[in-house]
């Protein structure tokens, strides 16, 4: 599951639909950023900007609410090192939402392109 920064909690996630409008960017790393933002600087391996995060619907599991972060087919790899992580930013202050690659990381070279694929950002209802 996603950590999720506080604004996200305090806005919903119809913050998250609206930040989408503002051109997220979403980064792939070689370490947990955590939702430091001072973390991407230093770890960041690659970025797509103007990724597409959809609009607030049911969970499609369980119960909530969640947005999609659309899959990624174009990123641009901009370091060499392992993958292990991703962070969504609006490349100023906020990391809205980071988690770890699935399988375990990827060796990225500079100049290629990565993918990812759509992830579910969901708050769940209250039990």
């Amino acid at each position: 599951m996603p950590s999720l920064n506080d604004e996200i909690f305090d806005q919903g996630l119809d913050y998250a639909d609206t930040f989408a409008s503002g051109s997220p960017q979403v980064d792939i790393l070689s370490a947990d950023p955590g939702l430091t933002w001072s973390n991407i600087s230093g770890t960041t391996l690659g970025n797509k900007t103007g990724a597409s995060i959809g609009a607030t619907a049911d969970a499609a599991t369980g119960t909530g609410r969640r947005v999609t972060l659309a899959a990624i087919t174009d990123g641009s790899v901009t370091g060499n090192g392992t993958a292990t992580h991703w962070a969504i930013h609006d490349n100023s202050a906020i990391i809205s939402a980071s988690g770890a690659l699935s399988g375990g990381g990827q060796t990225v070279s500079s100049g290629n392109t990565w993918t990812l694929d759509a992830i579910d950002l969901i708050i769940r209802d209250p039990v």
